[in-house]
């Protein structure tokens, strides 16, 4: 099984499931799936995500992603298999989560035809497909992506340049 990186010590730990199980007795912690501009090495990432950063993995969602003509992806709830980033947070403050939203244009109290992404927690697998855990991911309804005709990239995987800052 892939190494999870410990951000705070810099060490690594041979098993997930063990800084999973290990957050599950804590009161605030939050899961989250990335796989594009919220990935390590991009602005928004060391902005939104890398201060609060307990660790990170590796990981796959079932779906699919595309890359938008915006110069960013989408991931879509369709057949298929996603590789990103599991992003572990102990106790962040609770802003965090509400500066992520604001980034990808969820408005929790808005109906869901007027957001871009919808947050949903999802199933996250290990690069072997094994199940580790569930957590919040943001996907876009397909007639969105079909709107801007976005380029759907098999292998599943999105990296590429960005102007993006966050």
């Amino acid at each position: 099984m892939p190494a999870f990186e410990h951000r705070r010590s810099k060490t690594r730990i041979p098993n997930i499931l063990r800084c999973i199980s290990a957050s599950m007795t804590s009161s605030n912690t939050l899961q989250l799936f990335v796989y594009g501009t919220l990935k390590s090495g991009y602005d928004p990432h060391a902005k939104l995500c890398q201060p609060w950063l307990h660790a990170l993995q590796p990981a796959l969602a079932k779906g699919r992603i595309y890359h938008l003509p915006m110069g960013y992806p989408a991931m879509t709830a369709e057949e298929g298999w996603v590789q990103g980033e599991l992003l572990l947070f102990m106790n962040p403050p609770d802003t965090v989560l509400q500066r992520l939203d604001d980034f990808e244009g969820y408005r929790p109290e808005l109906p869901q035809e007027r957001n871009p992404y919808q947050r949903q927690e999802i199933p996250i697998y290990d690069l072997e497909r094994n199940p580790l855990t569930t957590a919040w991911a943001y996907i876009m309804p397909m007639f969105l992506v079909q709107q801007v005709q976005g380029e759907w990239l098999p292998d599943g995987i999105w990296n590429r340049p960005t102007q993006l800052r966050a």
